[in-house]
């Protein structure tokens, strides 16, 4: 009953802006004009995560739909991995990859083989460990040019092939592969040799993807887009085409896999014959320590030589040491089953949504725990009216709210901020 009750109390809607004289005010007056303003940051100010939930500095309870953006996959401040920070911190933090360590060879090693054994990449081969999802994706972009490169000297084979509503990263290579103007305006020109199709146009792939193509790179599921799901049918195409001319796939997995949809990989389920060659992750490989990793077959780790790449930061000790650690809990199949079983959870509420606001709720998309709820409005009144009654949700695309939760978030949880959610759409009918 208390539980409830609390529950209750932190839905209560609460002030929008933070008073300039509170806690939240002093700091963010104090710090913001030493800030570059990448962000538009809403006014909340967080100093303490655990679970599923976060409090600000006013002690203010908030139900985290957004596990920062999928990546605390196993909830904010995990026990065990406090104490392993704690652990290997007194032991071994960096050491650049000049020298062998422990911990990158065997976050490799288990990347490489839990692929394999989940029905992801069959023949996965090899791993490079870096920082984040745009240094990953910057890996597998030169990578594929790499393999462009020795298939043909000339320089004939350059060209990669990305998808509307896509988003790969900020750095200029991944940015070059992100077609969104808002994006991409500002540091114009882009790194040439890319090209844009539309995802599950089946019809359009041989104009596409051509002799030209050194590789596609894919998300099987959009995130930043608006939860837009490839489907089977045009990611086992899209994999024909690219063996046609000789192409690398390249699946950009950052945000939609580490069991995100109930599988280890978005693309387990798949044939052989569309795996990719391919695989980037980030995010929830670190729950919120930086690190990424670009796992490749052979066709592609056979033609990067020693010097054609490289990190000063990436694969340190006490990265790898917790990638393991996550790794192994993420792949587990009693998880993996709970988020098939918690993503049903949130579609009945969905659905409940849409029946009651059909005007409003138009659409539910994703799998798993990757769902958008696709609007007829712009969502922004909504989330802000969510935040200020204790639920954090982002969005995504156009007038989509997206929801990426922590994996291990308890279907109470879920029904709660369900609850919420309706609530905040009322009080923006009013």
């Amino acid at each position: 009953m208390a539980f409830r009750a609390s529950l209750r109390l932190a839905a209560a809607a609460r002030p929008a802006i933070r008073p300039e004289d509170s806690p939240s005010g002093t700091l963010i007056r104090e710090h913001a004009p030493f800030m570059v303003a990448t962000y538009a940051r809403p006014p909340p100010v967080f100093v303490k995560g655990e679970g599923s939930y976060l409090w600000d500095v006013e002690d203010r309870k908030y139900l985290d739909f957004t596990a920062g953006i999928a990546v605390n996959s196993l909830g904010h401040c995990d026990a065990k991995m406090a104490e392993l920070i704690a652990q290997q911190s007194q032991t071994l933090i960096h050491a650049s990859n000049l020298y062998y360590n422990p911990w990158t060879g065997a976050l490799s090693k288990l990347l490489i083989e839990q692929t394999r054994a989940s029905g992801g990449m069959h023949d996965a081969a090899a791993a490079f460990i870096c920082n984040s999802g745009s240094e990953a994706n910057e890996a597998g972009i030169k990578f594929a040019r790499k393999v462009g490169k020795v298939l043909r000297p000339d320089g004939s084979k350059t060209e990669i092939v990305s998808f509307r509503n896509a988003f790969h990263g900020r750095t200029m290579g991944s940015l070059s592969a992100t077609p969104n103007p808002k994006y991409q305006a500002p540091f114009a020109p882009m790194v040439p040799g890319f090209r844009v199709g539309d995802l599950n146009d089946t019809a359009a792939l041989p104009d596409l993807v051509t002799d030209a193509t050194c590789s596609v790179i894919v998300e099987p599921i959009q995130g930043e887009g608006g939860v837009q799901v490839a489907s089977d049918e045009f990611l086992l195409a899209l994999a024909k085409r690219c063996r046609e001319v000789g192409a690398v796939l390249h699946f950009d997995e950052i945000q939609c896999g580490l069991s995100r949809t109930g599988t280890f990989w978005a693309h387990s389920h798949l044939p052989k014959e569309a795996h990719p060659d391919i695989i980037t992750t980030a995010k929830a490989l670190g729950n919120g320590f930086p690190i990424g990793a670009t796992l490749v077959n052979e066709r592609v780790a056979e033609k990067i030589k020693v010097g054609d790449h490289g990190t000063t930061f990436g694969g340190n000790p006490l990265a790898c040491r917790l990638g393991v650690y996550i790794v192994e809990r993420l792949a587990e199949k009693g998880l993996q089953e709970g988020v098939v079983k918690k993503g049903e959870v949130f579609r009945k509420g969905f659905e409940a949504l849409r029946a009651k606001y059909p005007e409003l709720v138009k659409e539910v998309r994703g799998k798993g725990l990757i769902l958008g709820l696709q609007l007829s409005e712009d969502p922004g009144a909504i989330v802000k009216a969510a935040r200020e009654r204790g639920l954090l949700v982002i969005t995504a695309g156009t007038n989509t709210l997206r929801f990426v939760p922590s994996l291990v978030m308890s279907e109470q949880e879920i029904q709660e901020g369900l609850r919420i959610l309706e609530e905040a759409i009322e009080a923006t009918r009013q």
